[in-house]
Parts: C-alpha cells; sequence; structure tokens
C-alpha cells in the first residue's frame, strides 16, 4: 500500500468529499483506511453502572482506498505516490513536485 498511518489524505469521493484527515489505522487486505474526522458512525450505549446513563458516541468507520489522495506534506497538494530507489532503500516521492514524502 503507498499510505500509512499517520499521513494527511484528501477524500476525493463520498459524502465526505473535499474532508482533509489523517489517516488512524490501516487495514491492507480489505483496501480500506479510517480518517480522523470522517465517515462517522453512531454507536449507542447502554448505562453499564447504576446512575450512569447512556450515550451516543460517534466513531469513524473504514473508507476505501480509492477514495483518497494523498496530501504531499511539501507542496500541500493532493498528489498520486510514486517510488524512487537510491543505495537500496525505496523513498515514496510526490508526482507533481518530486520531493520526497
Amino acid at each position: 500500500m503507498k499510505i500509512k498511518k499517520g499521513d494527511t489524505v484528501l477524500i476525493i469521493s463520498g459524502k465526505d468529499r473535499g474532508k482533509q484527515g489523517k489517516i488512524l489505522d490501516v487495514f491492507p487486505k480489505e483496501r480500506k483506511l479510517v480518517i480522523e474526522g470522517a465517515n462517522l458512525r453512531k454507536k449507542h450505549t447502554k448505562p453499564r453502572k447504576q446512575g450512569e446513563k447512556g450515550q451516543v458516541v460517534e466513531t469513524p468507520a473504514a473508507v476505501s482506498l480509492s477514495n483518497v489522495k494523498l496530501m504531499c506534506s511539501k507542496c500541500g497538494k493532493p498528489t498520486r505516490v510514486g517510488y524512487r530507489i537510491l543505495e537500496n532503500k525505496k523513498y515514496r516521492i510526490c508526482k507533481k513536485c518530486s520531493q520526497e514524502i
């Protein structure tokens, strides 16, 4: 996968189109990722202890990898990811500014 945990991405399709967020979790086998503050789902919780109230908790759900674009940390634009191999080490690069991500 070209996108990793901690990267900033732009959502390009779906109900949260145009939002940016940091990646919290990645699921490579399902090709999905969880983005902070995007694709929020509501979960109703019961009170567990006496005197405690039930509540509605919003948690981010997974988004398909094909619905996001990586934001370049150097130029600040949404971009595709390329690779450059130098001295037996593989680096991710921005396809727009050719800088290392």
